[in-house]
């Protein structure tokens, strides 16, 4: 049983802080997971908050310390080296290299356990926009924010599926410049699917979303 108070999932570390980049445990907790290791999982299942790890973070070379499950077989992430993992460990779901960051280690996570996964994390804003399509340009409003995309308000309505040049500014970033395509509607507003972006402007995307989970 998890309580309300509780992140909705619990992911048991068999691995030193350091096998993870800077914040990532901080973020995860931000984003409804609870990164914990084994005493702390103990610690929630006698007091009723967790019945079992949703999921198992473990270094490679602590493979061999993972206890057996009983039931159901709880899946694994390995933090490895370049090389990945190999072996016929059916737990084995995948593998992050260390240290692991938060975008890798979220869309691994994802992937494993949700019904709708998510490629990266997005965070509620409030940031000006402009939109130009041809010669018509418009201001609007992005209500959310990925490095993949945005929820765009806009008192213009162009057809899904048309490409839109964007641009709106971040607070260490300045503005940046995006091509994009209108994906969806989430009336009454817009799905925004970035295309092509530079590695500068993902990284300046992923710097905002992070620092901004941070300080919630």
């Amino acid at each position: 049983m998890t309580t309300p108070g509780m992140p909705h999932r619990v992911l048991v570390m068999h691995a030193a802080p350091e096998a993870f980049a800077p914040r990532t445990r901080l973020l995860f907790q931000k984003l409804g997971y609870s990164i914990v290791d084994p005493d702390e999982l103990s610690a929630l299942v006698a007091s009723g908050d967790c019945e079992r790890p949703d999921l198992r973070i473990v270094d490679e070379r602590s493979l061999g310390e993972v206890p057996e499950d009983s039931g159901p077989q709880v899946p694994i992430v390995v933090l490895s080296g370049r090389y990945g993992v190999t072996g016929a460990d059916p737990r084995i779901v995948g593998a992050v290299r260390r240290p692991a960051g938060l975008h890798e280690l979220y869309r691994l996570v994802q992937q494993v356990l949700e019904d709708t996964p998510r490629a990266s994390p997005r965070i509620p804003t409030h940031l000006p926009a402009r939109c130009r399509v041809g010669d018509r340009e418009w201001a609007s409003s992005v209500l959310s924010l990925s490095e993949n995309g945005c929820l765009m308000r806009s008192p213009e309505t162009p057809t899904l599926g048309t490409r839109l040049e964007m641009s709106f500014a971040l607070p260490r970033s300045g503005v940046l410049r995006i091509d994009a395509e209108i994906a969806y509607q989430l009336v009454p507003d817009l799905g925004i699917v970035f295309n092509g972006t530079s590695p500068a402007v993902r990284d300046a995307i992923k710097s905002f979303v992070q620092d901004a989970l941070a300080t919630r």
